[in-house]
C-alpha cells in the first residue's frame, strides 16, 4: 500500500460541517507530522482536485474541499441510483429465465460488474460483483464499447489495432444487443442489452450469462426478448423515453 497516498487521502477527514476551511498550521497540529511533509501533501490534493486554496490575505491561507470530490460523490450516487432502480427488474428477469444477470457499467477503461442476481441452477458461473473486464471482451463490455462516443472508441481502437473488432463494434451498435461465445469463460454464452438515462446515452448494460447448452434457439429467443424487456423497463425508470 502506498503510505503517501494513505496519508493524503486521511488529511481530507480534517474537513467537516464544523471546519470547511483550516490553515496548514491547523491541518499539521491535528495530522501530527512535520509541516513540509504535510503542505507537499496538501499540494497534491490541489493539483488533483481534491482541495482547493482560500486566500484570505498573505497571511491567511486556508484550504477547503474541491469540486473533485462533488463530481466522485455525483458518479457514485448515480451508480447507487442505477443500481437500486436495476435490481427489482434483475430480480424478475432472473426468475423468468434462471440464468444469471448482471448490471455492467465502463469503468475507465474497462467494464465494471456491479450488481448481479444469481441463478438456481445446478451448473451456473462463479461470478463477484466489482469485477473488471476489458471492453473487448464478453457481449457486456463489448455492448458497452460499441456506444461509447466516436473519439473514446477511435483512441481505444487504435491501442488494439483491430479491424475485426471494429466491425464488431459496429454490428453490435446497429442491431442494438450483444451476444458473445466462450469469450469469457469456455462453453458459455452471454446476451446483453443496453440501459440509457433520461437523455439517452447508454449507461450500462444488463446482461444474462450460462452455459451454451442453455441457450439454444426457442430459448435463446425467449432470452433475447425477456433481457431486452427488462433493459427497456430499467430504462423508463430511469426516465428514457422512446
Amino acid at each position: 500500500m502506498n503510505q503517501s497516498v494513505v496519508k493524503a487521502l486521511k488529511l481530507l477527514d480534517f474537513f467537516t460541517d464544523q471546519h470547511r476551511e483550516l490553515s496548514l498550521s491547523e491541518i499539521t497540529n491535528r495530522a501530527n507530522m512535520a509541516k513540509p511533509t504535510v503542505y507537499r501533501l496538501l499540494a497534491s490534493l490541489e493539483e488533483c482536485g481534491f482541495l482547493r486554496k482560500v486566500k484570505n490575505s498573505d497571511q491567511d491561507i486556508r484550504y477547503s474541499l474541491g469540486l473533485k470530490l462533488l463530481e466522485l460523490g455525483h458518479m457514485v450516487s448515480e451508480q447507487l441510483e442505477l443500481r437500486n432502480v436495476a435490481l427489482p427488474h434483475m430480480r424478475e428477469l432472473c426468475q423468468a429465465i434462471n440464468e444469471i444477470v448482471h448490471l455492467v457499467i465502463v469503468d475507465g477503461e474497462q467494464a465494471t460488474y456491479i450488481e448481479k442476481v444469481e441463478s438456481h441452477q445446478a451448473l451456473r458461473l462463479y461470478t463477484r460483483v466489482g469485477k473488471s473486464s476489458p471492453l473487448y471482451i464478453g457481449s457486456g463490455p463489448k455492448l458497452l464499447f460499441a456506444h461509447m462516443s466516436k473519439d473514446k472508441q477511435d483512441k481505444m481502437l487504435e491501442k488494439l489495432e483491430t479491424e475485426d473488432l471494429r466491425k464488431n463494434l459496429k454490428m453490435i451498435y446497429e442491431q442494438g444487443f450483444s451476444i458473445s461465445q466462450g469469450e469469457q469463460d469456455l462453453d458459455t454464452t452471454g446476451i446483453s442489452f443496453p440501459i440509457r438515462d433520461y437523455s439517452g446515452e447508454v449507461v450500462a448494460a444488463i446482461t444474462v450469462s450460462g452455459p451454451t447448452t442453455r441457450f439454444q434457439e426457442d430459448r435463446e429467443w425467449f432470452i433475447k426478448e425477456e433481457t431486452k424487456k427488462t433493459a427497456d423497463e430499467i430504462s423508463e425508470n430511469l426516465g428514457f423515453k422512446k
